[in-house]
């Protein structure tokens, strides 16, 4: 069902993702995005019928994502929405939330009245996010290299764990390497 005038509540599928083995271990993420759901739920008049959580990174498509699709799926089948905390628990890629709002009706928690296009616009800032977060993890790693080759030991053993992180995520996947480092 979706929006229902008739004061009918409304059936969503909620999708819970993180970015790391580690974080799921935690449940700290996973209980924040249970709250923003439950929240907007009671506000709206939603019933939460099903969830699934991913542990996966943002920068793969939401559409790759095997909890995803089941979600997904899901409300497809039973005629509800999807609903996600915040945004950026589907994509910080406009392509990607472009997909989903193509494939999927769904409701994002956090701005539960957003429609197709103020979504399109937090997506876009999702991005841009997204790339100051890169430019400045580049920017914090240039540094930790230098004070590296500058002799610094505390900088040369993290720069061996990031390695190391790196190496064992090759094998694991992008989760392995963010553990590696902490």
């Amino acid at each position: 069902r979706t929006d229902t005038p008739g004061g009918e509540e409304m059936q969503v599928v909620a999708y819970l993702r993180v970015s790391t083995e580690r974080q799921g271990e935690s449940g700290l993420g996973i209980e924040a995005q249970r709250d923003y759901i439950a929240q907007a739920a009671k506000s709206k008049g939603w019933e939460v019928i099903a969830e699934f959580t991913d542990t996966a990174s943002g920068t793969i498509a939401p559409t790759a994502r095997s909890e995803c699709i089941k979600a997904m799926n899901t409300a497809k089948e039973l005629g509800a929405l999807l609903v996600v905390a915040k945004l950026d628990r589907l994509s910080r890629d406009v392509e990607h939330i472009a997909a989903m709002v193509k494939r999927v009706p769904f409701k994002v928690a956090t701005m539960p009245d957003a429609d197709a296009f103020q979504l399109h616009i937090y997506a876009a800032l999702a991005q841009q996010e997204r790339e100051f977060i890169a430019g400045r993890t580049r920017d914090a790693l240039a540094s930790l290299k230098a004070r590296a080759d500058a002799g610094d030991e505390l900088a040369q053993a993290k720069i061996a764990r990031r390695d190391a992180g790196r190496f064992k995520a090759h094998a694991k996947g992008n989760g392995a390497a963010v553990v590696a480092v902490v």
